[in-house]
């Protein structure tokens, strides 16, 4: 069965492309093209490994086999190679940090258990031997890891303490007399907690923990830690439970550890940032203790990095398999005699062509990520500035992609009506397994407000390096916008720009640069107003300042989301602007507008409240969406397909060609 296309792109029930293109139409090959990214191969081959069967999730299995099923395949991944990418060639690897995270976001599309478990696997616990740990680490345990000689487990999170890291209560105190270090987890809310692996198959775990040594704290870090035997039986002083059958990702044995007593080499401290002398006496590089946590947390980021792409790449599934679907199904007879097809409804454009744009969007943002990651993790920009502006990055991207993700999975289910509840179809598992992805690697909320936080410290700096007289004009210039925004003067000038007109502000609306402006101001004017309020100032302490805090968090987590929106938007625009195809180019411009007009959309209230749009531009928004849908309609199959997604890949039967099959049945026996 093939569907073909306005633009004659013919997309088979199996995904594949055969093209005709004219000059004067888009290339959606050109697309799919760009859309594969900076390790276009890389990913191509990914692909190709998960279209096997044996990767793939099986349904009705009970946990204890979904969870043997998905060990096995570890070793699928192993012989493959492709685990190997990110480590040194001693280890058959190639140092490729940024092709690693690529194939291990595709593996989403085999199973999302699978995918976490080979990220706990090599992505958390052989990665945290290789970056926190020195020369006898990587001699003594990375080849084991790497290898599948010994699971491990990440044991950083514990039941009391989730994103609040710093806190964690299990301790790591040095002994000098046996010249060892002694675990204990103190009470209950101590135990580690959802950790990989731990249920059944770790034998040892990075174990995070507060490090004491002659009466002093120096903050968390971390120590490779043996767990069970040979046999899987705990070890002396360690013990556990199974977290057992969960909302979804049930491939993966997640599971709580605890410890009395266990006592482990003083060797065995991952030491890169911090190290113990044989007589207690510590050292460190980085001398505050601050800046060493969020260092160690820092080589860690990869794990946001790929979940983001990861989820994406879930999205991708489901709108595909739901546009196909609503290409497909006819409901309701119209003005042509006929059933409708559900996408020329426009309410259905709507619910899938403004997620597609999303999509895109994160798709364009998170190449940029991978290119960052890439540069930071082999040494080609390694700077504290650019590992920080990394961990911003990756924070605002993994809440921005995860949530959007899940939005747009359940839009699709919910668009393919009772077709899209079933099994056969992927849609609520794929919901139910991905659902996680918003709280783990840093809850979204919690991320948003890191990434708030660093706008305000910006916008701090931006001040203190102008000087007294010009951290006065800033102030001035912004108090001057928002009091001629309050007197309707910017609206009053919008008005004027558009002609009075509906016509001229759509003109207005699309433009780059005025886009790009009006989403600019989401954030600085936020940043602007929540600043003075935190300020630290004389005579307001640190109770008033946190109270402060508090009564502005939900505006800056808001201006911080409106920063991950204007990073996508940036990063989509670049990309319009690489496409040399006129024809090509109008249509990736379009979805940029798609796209910029539903965040705009959906900040109305704000804008308007601040009189930041006039209210003909206002309603102007809404208008030019939807007329810009509806010119998006015609391409609807082609930018999906554009994804590259196979039926092996989508294993749904709705986007099959069956219910193109069956709609043709019902219309000959009519």
């Amino acid at each position: 069965m093939a569907v073909e296309s306005v633009t004659g792109t013919t997309v088979t029930a199996t995904g594949a492309r055969q093209t005709s293109v004219r000059a004067d139409e888009p290339d959606f090959d050109r697309i799919h093209d760009a859309l594969l990214g900076s390790w276009k191969d890389v990913r191509l081959a990914a692909r190709a490994r998960t279209l096997d069967r044996a990767l793939h999730r099986r349904d009705g299995l009970l946990v204890a086999d979904h969870r043997a099923r998905v060990t096995a395949q570890l070793q699928v991944l192993l012989d493959s190679g492709a685990v190997r990418l990110p480590f040194p060639a001693q280890y058959g690897g190639s140092g490729d940090a940024g092709g690693n995270l690529v194939a291990f976001e595709e593996l989403v599309t085999a199973d999302p258990s699978l995918q976490i478990k080979a990220g706990v696997q090599w992505g958390l616990f052989a990665a945290a031997i290789l970056h926190l740990g020195t020369r006898y680490h990587h001699e003594h345990f990375l080849a084991d890891a790497i290898e599948l000689q010994t699971f491990g487990g990440f044991a950083m999170t514990e039941t009391g303490h989730g994103s609040d890291v710093a806190s964690i209560a299990t301790t790591a105190t040095y002994d000098p007399a046996t010249e060892e270090f002694v675990i204990d987890t103190p009470f209950r809310a101590a135990w580690k907690d959802y950790i990989g692996n731990a249920a059944v198959d770790a034998r040892a775990a990075v174990v995070f923990a507060q490090l004491v040594t002659a009466g002093q704290r120096q903050g968390v870090h971390a120590f490779y830690t043996p767990i069970r035997d040979a046999a899987g039986a705990f070890l002396a002083g360690v013990g556990g439970e199974d977290d057992g059958s969960k909302s979804g990702l049930n491939g993966v044995d997640n599971g709580r550890l605890h410890f009395t007593g266990v006592r482990v080499p003083r060797a065995n401290l991952l030491n890169r940032y911090g190290d113990v002398a044989p007589d207690g006496t510590y050292s460190s590089p980085i001398a505050s203790q601050g800046r060493r946590f969020f260092t160690m947390l820092g080589t860690l980021v990869q794990g946001r990095v790929s979940l983001a792409g990861a989820a994406n790449a879930g999205a991708k599934i489901a709108l595909q398999t739901a546009i196909v679907y609503a290409e497909e199904r006819r409901q309701f007879v119209g003005g042509s005699g006929r059933e409708e097809v559900l996408l020329d409804y426009p309410r259905h454009q709507r619910r899938l062509l403004t997620r597609l744009a999303g999509v895109y969007a994160a798709t364009y943002t998170q190449d940029e990520l991978l290119l960052d990651f890439h540069a930071v993790f082999t040494g080609a920009h390694d700077t504290d500035e650019s590992r920080q502006e990394l961990e911003n990055f990756a924070a605002a991207a993994k809440a921005e992609a995860t949530w959007h993700a899940l939005d747009t999975i359940q839009e699709c289910r919910e668009a393919c009506g009772g077709a899209g509840f079933l099994a056969e179809n992927r849609l609520g598992q794929l919901h139910a397994d991905l659902d996680v992805y918003a709280t783990f690697e840093g809850d979204n909320t919690v991320l948003l407000q890191l990434v708030g936080k660093r706008l305000l410290t910006q916008y701090g700096k931006r001040l203190a390096t102008a000087g007294p007289a010009g951290a006065a004009r800033i102030v001035a210039t912004e108090a001057v916008g928002a009091a001629a925004a309050s007197a309707g003067v910017t609206a009053l000038a919008q008005r004027i720009a558009d002609g009075g007109t509906g016509a001229g502000a759509a003109r207005a609306l699309r433009d780059p640069a005025v886009q790009e402006q009006i989403l600019l101001e989401r954030v600085e004017v936020a940043v602007a107003e929540i600043a003075p309020a935190l300020r630290p100032a004389p005579g307001v302490s640190a109770e008033q300042l946190a109270a402060r805090f508090g009564e502005h968090q939900h505006a800056l987590i808001e201006a911080a989301r409106a920063d991950a929106r204007l990073r996508q938007w940036r990063a989509f625009t670049r990309a319009v602007e690489r496409e040399t195809h006129a024809p090509t180019r109008a249509v990736l411009a379009l979805v940029r507008d798609v796209f910029a007009m539903q965040v705009i959309e959906r900040e109305l209230g704000w804008y308007l409240v601040r009189r930041r749009l006039s209210v003909s531009r206002a309603k102007a928004v809404t208008r030019l969406l939807d007329a810009l849908v509806r010119r998006m309609r015609p391409h609807a199959l082609d930018l999906a397909a554009a994804f590259g997604y196979e039926q092996g890949h989508l294993r749904a039967a709705i986007a099959s060609g069956a219910e193109a099959d069956r709609q043709a049945e019902a219309a000959a026996a009519r």
